[in-house]
């Protein structure tokens, strides 16, 4: 049986470009990166390259790029050197819709006495604006406000938010995990002071991430040991994912027009079958403002769990809008937070593509859901 992926928002397919070019730094070139010899120097050479690859693709500086382990890690690094570097200021401002690796990390700073302010969203996801004006004042320390959301695709105005934050002296920092790539960012031309992205969303492996640092932000190192990342992360260079990370970066910015394009009509073509095959179904976000790849489509009166179940026996995978957790459902902290009706949110289905996916595939989907919903329906102790 196929697989059939639509879950690239959790992670994606490695590319064969960026398998074939971290293959040579697993095998004999092993060097040291910080190593004084030659044969350590090639390695530093790749590691610089990967640098610049991936400073082009933001629109930022080479020494303004971080290397890490993950997304998480950059998210995590971001705050702390925020509010390690302003230990007067004592507020905190994201959102409801973050990520974990962004929420629970105001949640332990907020234990520890910080002022957290989480900003609203209306019920198409649509952040308050007029909230976050009102949020920003001298005490703030940090804002933190996702670029795009991993669940409804939804993409905020950071650029307009990180200038409102610029205006008051406050650290502006961006979890673009979901967003580089698949939507233009030029860190030249927005007042973003830290960006933080992870490489296995861009078709790079697993445990490779980014901070971006822009030039004149203070910083404090948050893993303290060696002198790598010029003393701003300590640890030998992980010089494949680096080298493929950067490899990515590359394909993303060459392919970034047609990619939008390309999986953008796979994306309505899925949304539309389904939208018109389906009764009483509805899509989730801002449809005008999303990840080209992202559709997030509720089904009325079915647990997303066991829709999962049934596609995954025919081969596809999709991630459920709802949680399960100690027996009880519960519905997504982001559905929540834009109101979604209870029949609707316990039944959301994320649908995430990538360039690797086909019409043929789509097609397959739109023409097995119909019956997958029905029988389910048929099944379901939800009624009304």
């Amino acid at each position: 049986m196929k697989t059939i992926y639509l879950d690239n928002n959790a992670t994606t397919a490695i590319a064969s470009e960026v398998r074939e070019a971290m293959m040579p730094y697993l095998g004999e070139l092993y060097g040291n990166p910080s190593s004084m010899h030659t044969f350590g120097g090639q390695v530093a050479h790749a590691v610089a390259e990967a640098r610049e690859q991936i400073a082009a693709l933001l629109g930022a500086q080479p020494e303004e790029i971080i290397f890490t382990s993950c997304g998480s890690e950059s998210d995590n690094t971001a705050i702390w050197s925020a509010l390690q570097t302003q230990p007067e200021k004592r507020h905190i401002v994201t959102t409801a819709l973050e990520h974990p690796a962004v929420l629970n990390v105001a949640q332990f700073w907020e234990r520890q006495g910080y002022r957290v302010t989480r900003i609203g969203v209306d019920d198409k996801g649509r952040l308050d604006q007029d909230a976050y004006a009102n949020s920003l004042t001298e005490d703030t320390a940090i804002v933190s406000v996702m670029f795009a959301n991993n669940e409804t695709g939804n993409v905020h105005p950071i650029g307009k938010m990180a200038e409102m934050a610029k205006e008051k002296g406050i650290v502006f920092h961006t979890d673009a995990v979901q967003a580089v790539g698949k939507v233009d960012i030029d860190l030249s031309k927005i007042s973003v002071d830290m960006l933080s992205l992870s490489g296995h969303k861009l078709h790079a492996p697993k445990g490779i991430g980014v901070l971006y640092v822009r030039k004149g932000v203070r910083f404090r190192a948050f893993m303290r040991g060696g002198h790598q990342e010029r003393g701003r992360r300590a640890g030998t260079e992980n010089v494949p994912y680096i080298v493929g990370l950067g490899v990515a970066a590359k394909l993303a910015a060459e392919g970034f027009a047609a990619e939008r394009s390309q999986v953008g009509a796979l994306r309505d073509r899925l949304q539309k079958g389904l939208l018109d095959a389906i009764p009483d179904c509805r899509v989730n976000g801002d449809i005008e403002n999303r990840l080209p790849n992202t559709a997030n489509i509720s089904f009325k009166n079915v647990e997303g769990e066991a829709i999962l179940l049934m596609l995954d026996q025919l081969g596809i995978c999709a991630s459920s809008g709802s949680a399960c957790t100690s027996g009880s459902l519960e519905p997504s902290h982001v559905l929540r937070a834009m109101g979604v009706p209870f029949n609707y949110a316990h039944g959301s289905i994320r649908f995430s593509l990538s360039r690797y996916n086909t019409e043929e595939e789509i097609d397959f989907v739109v023409s097995h859901m119909p019956d997958v919903i029905k029988t389910l329906r048929n099944l379901s102790p939800f009624k009304g």
